[in-house]
């Protein structure tokens, strides 16, 4: 009888240990996946509308950013790597709360406001 609750005890606690080296990696993951995210945040590119990189250090993948220009906003997908586990995090944020938030720079002048200058100065050439 002794023997039977002793291997039933055993038998748990390497369940309970398995599960806390899988919560270890899932955390793990997490925390790279989030470094992704905080890279990508400072590295918004102003010209092209898709950027995937690779984060890697020591021969090691720790995450894979891609950022996605869409209408209003930017799309983040960022996947954090720990062995054989991955956690995927997406995340979306405006122009206005980028530029709020400091990761965006306001520019003076864009195309579309040079455009509209541009045509100004010529109607009023062409009224005089």
């Amino acid at each position: 009888m002794k023997t039977i609750l002793f291997f039933i005890l055993l038998l748990f606690s390497f369940q309970s240990f398995s599960q806390t080296k899988i919560d270890d990696g899932i955390d793990i993951a997490y925390m790279n996946a989030k470094k992704g995210i905080y890279w990508s945040l400072t590295n918004i590119p102003e010209n092209k509308t898709r950027v995937k990189h690779d984060l890697i250090d020591k021969d090691k993948l720790y995450s894979t950013v891609q950022i996605i220009k869409e209408i209003d906003g930017i799309k983040i997908l960022s996947t954090g790597y720990c062995n054989s586990t991955e956690v995927k995090i997406t995340i979306y944020r405006s122009f206005k709360s980028l530029k709020k938030e400091g990761y965006l720079k306001v520019k003076r002048e864009t195309r579309e406001d040079t455009t509209k200058q541009l045509k100004k100065k010529s109607r009023k050439k062409r009224k005089k």
